[in-house]
């Protein structure tokens, strides 16, 4: 569900999908064929969010930005399930992980990896093309052509599957 508050109100670009048991609300630019899963909160009520083209937001992810600033996500970024994500910059083709923390004005490089329930720290900085892991996160390695591959077909999933709701829909049944 999207919600004016103070003035602004989400912009929700070409072909993306939003579910209406999600929340975003206030100053949030969404680009085009995008995903904003279920449950999902988007809150843009201080601070402006932007998310890029063919980004996936997963189910249970929370955005927020720092007061007076913007979270900008690039484009086809993945954010799992589960992520919490109040940082500054995340790059063109990273992927956080389910149950990741990115904290305040932290920056997440181009094609990075933060693993799973991995916690980014306040104003830490992950280069591109790595993968960090841990609590905090630290550099566990190079980023792979077989991670790339695999994060290129999982990225065009979520795309699809933006198109697919959009185009078939949720209909809700009575159980009674």
């Amino acid at each position: 569900m999207l919600y004016k508050f103070d003035g602004k109100q989400p912009v929700v670009g070409k072909n993306s999908y939003v579910s209406d048991i999600a929340s975003v609300i206030g100053d949030v630019v969404i680009g085009d064929n995008c995903y904003i899963g279920h449950g999902a909160i988007l809150r843009g009520d201080y601070g402006r969010i932007e998310i890029g083209d063919g980004t996936a937001v997963e189910e249970g992810v929370i955005f927020h930005a720092p007061p007076n600033d913007v979270n900008r996500i690039g484009k086809k970024v993945t954010i799992g399930h589960g992520a919490v994500v109040h940082g500054k910059h995340i790059g063109d083709q990273a992927v956080i992980g389910m149950g990741a923390v990115i904290s305040i004005l932290a920056e997440i490089g181009e094609s990075a990896i933060v693993a799973e329930g991995s916690i980014v720290k306040v104003k830490q900085i992950i280069p591109p093309k790595v993968v960090a892991a841990g609590n905090p996160a630290k550099i566990v390695r190079e980023l792979t052509d077989k991670d790339q591959e695999f994060w290129n077909w999982a990225k065009q999933l979520y795309i699809d599957l933006a198109k697919k709701y959009l185009d078939v829909g949720m209909e809700p049944i009575d159980n009674r």
